[in-house]
């Protein structure tokens, strides 16, 4: 196991007060666990996602109108295309007219985007978000 170093910060006041009011909120014991994951999120995902040469992981979130002709034919026929890079999906009823898929998709960071803009720019899908993850390699 790593040593741990301690270090300091200046912070202005008013904003260290809603960083204790996010950690509280989040159920943080100490200040220190929100900033290691901080750092992981800002730094450690950044890093596997814009230097990897490797595959990374993200997490694409679409929801959709089931009024739109053939869209749930159309996600998918998109997801059996990609089928080596989309490892799992998740699909929800929202009411009877909407639903909400998180598909995971696994490969080099420029596929794995352009898998997630190609399927969340299909006709009937009113929102989507590609949310990157980790593979824990850089943690």
């Amino acid at each position: 196991m790593e040593k741990t170093e301690r270090f300091s910060i200046s912070i202005p006041s008013y904003l260290l007060r809603k960083f204790d009011g996010f950690l509280k909120e989040k159920g943080y014991q100490n200040r220190s666990e929100a900033i290691r994951d901080l750092i992981r999120e800002k730094i450690v995902l950044g890093k596997e996602w814009e230097c990897s040469k490797g595959e990374v992981i993200g997490v694409l979130v679409i929801v959709y109108n089931l009024n739109t002709r053939d869209i749930s034919d159309k996600v998918c026929h998109h997801q059996h295309e990609f089928y080596e890079e989309i490892i799992s999906t998740l699909h929800i009823h929202i009411d009877r007219e909407h639903c909400l898929e998180s598909i995971i998709i696994k490969g080099l960071p420029k596929k794995v985007r352009e898998i997630a803009d190609e399927i969340g720019t299909t006709k009937g899908v009113i929102f989507y978000k590609l949310i990157p993850a980790t593979t824990g390699k850089f943690i």
